[in-house]
Order: C-alpha cells, then sequence, then structure tokens
C-alpha cells in the first residue's frame, strides 16, 4: 500500500492510541442503548455484533456537506461518487459492494429496486438525529442483501420541552444551505418537524477523459422535510408516525451540448406503528410503511432520457418476550417490491416476500449467547433460509471478546433480472457465510476495538463477457464468481482531559476469488485519525483521511492513486442559543479520484450561524 502521507507516522500514531488504555479505570459504559443489531433497544455492553454510532452533537459539529462525507470517515467503509454531493454515489462496508448492504431510515428499507443501492445524495443531513451501522451480515433480522452490514438513519424525535432550531450557511462553490426544526411533547404526545434546503453552484462532475466531459460546473438543489408524531395512548401502549421527504435536482455532464443535463432524484417513506406492551415480560410492534425511489435522468434527447420509480411497501409484526435475563424474539415480515421505468424490460416489473424470524439471546453470569434463524419465500426466486450464532465473553468489567458466524444473501436486482440485453431470469441471489471475532474495550474514558472477519460470497453476480446465455451481445449479468471480504479493522478512541483523540484503520483484502482480481474502487489499506479540543464554548478539530490505491475495472488495469485529506472544523457556542460553526475541508488542496475521470472536492470552506431555544 502507498499512502501519500507518511504511513509509519500514521500507523504509529495509531498504534500508540491503542496502546493508552491499559492503565485506566475499568468501569465499562453501559449508557449507549441500540436498536439496529437486535431489532429492539438493547445496551451497548450486551451487544454481540460490531457496531458504531454517529450521535447527533458530532453530526452537528461535523458541518459534513453529505450523509457520504459523514459515512466516509468512519471505519471499515469507504465511498465512490459520480462527482459532488448531489450526484449518485456508492457506500461499501467491509469492501462488500453498495448493493450488499442495507439501509433503513425510522425502521423502513430504502433503495432502488433495480440497482439494489439507497440514493445517498438525496438523504438530508439535516433531518439526522443519529446513525447507527452494523457491519456484517444480518439477513437473519433484516432479510436480502444484509451481506455487509445495516446502517440505520434515525431521525429527529420530540421529547421535553418546545425545541426550537435553526440554522443558515454559506462556503465554497456558492453553496448555500438552510433548515429549521421544532420539535418536543406534550403531555401523552410528542411532536418534531423538520425543513432544509441545500444549494450549490457545484464543481464540474467529469474529467478531461471522461466521454461526457464538459469543464462548466455542474451544480444541485436538495430540498427536504422530515417528521414523526407520537401518542402514549395509556401506560405501555403507543401509537405513532414518521415521514421523510427528499427531492434533489442535480446537474451532470454530457458532452459539450446547449442542453442542461440533469438528474432529478425524489426519496420518500412513511410508516405508521403500534407498540404494545400486552403482558410485562411481552411487547408487541406492528409497523406498516411505505418507501418511493423515483430517479430521472434528463439529457435533452428523448433516446436517453429515463425514469425509474421503486415503490416498497412493507407490514412487519415484531414479539419480544422478556424470559428472565433472557430474550426470545419472534418476526413476520412482508415486503412488495414494485418498479415502473422507461426502461427496457422493467417497465412494469413487482415481487413480494413473506418472512418468519426467531432470535434467542441469553445470559449467564459473564456468558453472553445469542441465535437467530429466518425463512424468506420470495415470488421471483424462492426460498431462502439464514441463521446466525454468536456468543461473548466479558473478560473485565471493560473489557469483551465476542465470535459469530453467519448467512446472509442479496436478492438480484430487477435490472440483473429483466433489463433487455443485460439480466436473465435464471439469476440467483449471491450466497454469504461470514465468521469473525473481536476484542471491545471501554472504561468511559477509552474505547478500543479489533474484529477479523471473513465473509466468503458465492454465486456474485457480475457482468459477464461472453454471456454465457445466447442473445447476449454486450455480455450479461450472471452467477459466476466467488469472492472473498476479509479483513482486520482496528479503532481507538480516548478522553484526555479536554483532548479527544480517535483513530481507525482497515486492512481488508475484497478479491474476486474466480479472478484473483481486487473488486473495484476498494483499497486494501484505509484509515482514519481525529483529534477534537474543548476550551469553554470552542471546540476545535481536525481529521485526517488515509486510503490506499484501488482499482477502477475488475481486470484491475486502471489504477486509482492513494490520497490523504486532511480537514478543519471548529463551533463557538458564543450565547446560550446561539453558535457559529466554520469547516475547511481538503486544507491541501488535493486532486484524488474515488471514481475514474469523475471529479472531487478540492479545497472548500463553509461557515454558518445555529440558532436553538429550549
Amino acid at each position: 500500500m502507498t499512502f501519500p502521507v507518511s504511513r509509519q507516522t500514521a500507523l504509529a500514531s495509531l498504534a500508540l492510541a491503542i496502546a493508552a488504555p491499559s492503565a485506566f479505570a475499568q468501569n465499562a459504559a453501559h449508557s449507549t442503548v441500540l436498536i439496529t443489531a437486535s431489532r429492539a433497544p438493547q445496551p451497548a455492553s450486551e451487544v454481540l455484533r460490531d457496531t458504531l454510532t454517529i450521535g447527533a452533537d458530532e453530526i452537528l459539529r461535523s458541518g459534513a456537506g453529505s450523509i457520504s462525507d459523514l459515512l466516509q470517515r468512519q471505519r471499515g467503509i469507504e465511498i465512490t461518487r459520480n462527482g459532488g454531493p448531489g450526484t449518485s454515489g456508492n457506500v461499501f462496508i467491509r469492501g462488500a459492494n453498495g448493493n450488499q448492504s442495507l439501509v433503513l431510515v425510522d425502521g423502513v428499507r430504502i433503495g432502488s429496486a433495480t440497482t439494489g443501492t439507497a440514493s445517498w445524495n438525496a438523504i438530508p443531513l439535516s433531518a439526522i438525529d443519529h446513525i447507527e451501522i452494523v457491519y456484517g451480515p444480518l439477513s437473519t433480522l433484516y432479510g436480502a442483501d444484509a451481506i455487509g452490514g445495516v446502517i440505520q438513519i434515525f431521525t429527529k424525535k420530540g421529547k421535553g420541552d418546545v425545541d426550537v432550531t435553526a440554522f443558515v450557511g454559506a462556503g465554497s462553490d456558492a453553496t448555500r444551505a438552510a433548515d429549521a426544526a421544532i420539535s418536543g411533547s406534550s403531555g401523552p404526545a410528542s411532536y418534531s418537524l423538520s425543513v432544509g434546503r441545500e444549494r450549490s453552484d457545484g464543481f464540474s462532475a467529469s474529467l478531461p477523459g471522461a466521454s461526457g466531459y464538459n469543464p462548466d460546473d455542474d451544480g444541485y438543489d436538495r430540498r427536504s422535510a422530515a417528521g414523526q408524531v407520537s401518542l402514549q395512548l395509556a401506560q405501555g401502549h403507543e401509537l405513532g408516525a414518521n415521514f421523510l421527504y427528499s427531492k434533489v435536482d442535480a446537474q451532470f455532464d454530457n458532452g459539450k451540448s446547449d442542453y442542461d443535463a440533469r438528474s432529478k432524484t425524489r426519496i420518500s417513506n412513511t410508516s405508521a406503528y403500534l407498540r404494545n406492551r400486552i403482558l410485562p415480560n411481552w411487547t408487541s410492534l406492528v409497523q406498516a410503511s411505505e418507501s418511493n425511489d423515483k430517479s430521472g435522468s434528463f439529457t435533452g434527447v428523448a433516446s436517453s432520457t429515463s425514469q425509474i420509480d421503486t415503490k416498497q411497501t412493507g407490514f412487519s409484526w415484531q414479539n419480544d418476550v422478556q424470559l428472565g435475563r433472557d430474550t426470545l424474539q419472534l418476526l413476520y415480515e412482508f415486503r412488495k417490491e414494485e418498479v415502473t421505468s422507461t426502461s427496457a424490460g422493467i417497465a412494469e416489473r413487482k415481487r413480494h416476500t413473506h418472512s418468519l424470524a426467531a432470535t434467542y439471546g441469553m445470559q449467564r453470569g459473564d456468558h453472553l449467547f445469542s441465535a437467530g434463524a429466518r425463512h424468506d419465500d420470495n415470488s421471483q426466486f424462492g426460498r431462502k433460509a439464514t441463521g446466525s450464532l454468536g456468543y461473548g465473553y466479558r473478560i473485565s468489567p471493560a473489557l469483551r471478546a465476542n465470535a459469530s458466524v453467519g448467512t446472509s444473501f442479496r436478492a438480484p436486482t430487477f435490472n440483473e433480472l429483466y433489463y433487455t440485453g443485460y439480466g436473465n431470469e435464471n439469476n440467483k441471489p449471491e450466497k454469504g457465510r461470514n465468521g469473525e471475532i473481536g476484542l471491545h474495550y471501554d472504561d468511559g474514558k477509552t474505547q478500543l476495538g479489533a474484529v477479523y472477519y471473513h465473509n466468503k460470497l458465492d454465486d456474485l453476480l457480475v457482468s459477464t463477457t461472453p454471456c454465457p446465455y445466447s442473445g447476449y451481445k454486450y455480455g450479461c449479468a450472471y452467477n459466476v464468481n466467488k469472492a472473498v471480504l476479509k479483513g482486520l479493522s482496528l479503532s481507538a478512541e480516548r478522553q484526555f482531559g479536554n483532548l479527544k483523540l480517535g483513530a481507525n484503520a482497515d486492512f481488508q483484502e475484497p478479491r474476486d476469488d474466480t479472478t484473483g482480481k481486487l473488486l473495484q474502487r476498494r483499497a486494501k489499506r484505509h484509515a482514519n485519525l481525529n483529534a477534537e479540543y474543548a476550551l469553554g464554548a470552542l471546540h476545535a478539530g481536525a481529521e485526517l483521511q488515509l486510503s490506499g490505491r484501488r482499482f477502477d475495472d475488475q481486470a484491475n488495469r486502471v489504477e486509482l492513486g492513494g490520497y490523504s485529506l486532511l480537514n478543519l472544523h471548529a463551533t463557538w457556542q458564543f450565547s446560550r442559543d446561539w453558535s457559529a460553526l466554520v469547516r475547511w475541508n481538503n486544507v491541501a488542496d488535493k486532486k484524488y479520484e474515488v471514481a475514474r475521470f469523475y471529479g472531487s472536492a478540492g479545497s472548500t470552506f463553509f461557515a454558518g450561524l445555529r440558532y436553538g431555544m429550549k
């Protein structure tokens, strides 16, 4: 691996951060409660999965321009994007492809059924309260596509007195942003509503050498709204609803045509739920939801204009039964996917899935166990069974060892099944078998993690040329390959009075076993170093992002160089209700690519003013 900064310096800093805590207190932190890893609230100290939480304060202080930028700074995650924040992109978890990980918003699955990925460019940061990331397969809990991991986004909720916030900001590339929110509770009711808008003139989405290169700026306009309301009907009985809506209008390059080529993406999801404590040890949660992903591309040429709309409707009934210190969870789910498109072969397509799942978690002294099984019956590809086993041991109050095994699968997308000249209805789901072992340390001041994983994938769907099926002139999607996603993920964070230091590093081998080549756009090494200092009302921080070289193609002939990015940020709470934010990204103005011939932002500056009254 070649980092464009001293590798020895970066790794030495990480090693020192990891080695530092051995002499500190032994009181484990039990305050964090996670939901995604078990589909129910669970103390972080009892979670047998590798997890990470991005809290509300971290999101506010980060000044990140998009959710992709925020995720790129987390361990185990890489991103690729076709230009600026308004363009389409992918998020890779532990080397898994973007369509091999699941994205949820308030428990609702989002994404396109044709590409299999979420529309990251449309998800507004201003509506997000916090994010949970669970690494590794979770098909036992969530069904198809949870091979690399699950990212769950939680929108803002209301509690306590009325809370009113507002933000305005501006920066490089004529970027302007504003958002406002109100939340609170009154008696048995709670509520939250937020709205936001962000605009930017951007920069050229493509670089010289791209087939559609145009040196003009490619900007975007994103508008969003999110809300929540809940009502406590009686003690232990709650009725609620959530919604998220976002629309992005983004320019892209399509040669030197006078037509203003652009893509328009709109996502929306709504859900209603009823939570009932039927017995003191039995909680029932019923949820109905609908998620829409609508994406259009407009170039001024009728033959190349496209519109693809996905609608997913879902229903779930989850029952959590407490048996002493043990928990039994029984789940039924139904999901219907519908696609309407101008693209050949997938103009009108639909399929549905019925699922049954059961998990059991138990504790015996310092030992923790979990087991789960799930059965999915899909109208298109048939039945799939998945399972998982987990074990954890508390070596001390602060130190725990975890081990787990699990199976997973990814459903073929509608493009891989039906797109004319590419898809084939005989394509099968991809299958994964994962094993991992990890050590986790948390004494309240210091957090450390080391996880080794090995995820073997069979029937990998790739673009194959020549196609084994007859009648395909330019290749097709075909279950031909095998892959292994294996690696070591390290993380460290330590509070030294007013100074907090953090580091993470991933040493991975995401390889196509059939060809022996590295998977596209995934580096074997990537890392992040960060420092934050608080002095009264002032918080200042620095981040260093490091990535090794990658390949842009399956044959590993087109290399994307490694890069290092230095970012600085600061917030100043200059009165009870007012604060200021400044952020300087890519301080050294490094030139780099996360996708061949697509532009990335140079040195950019952003400043904003926030009002918060409670």
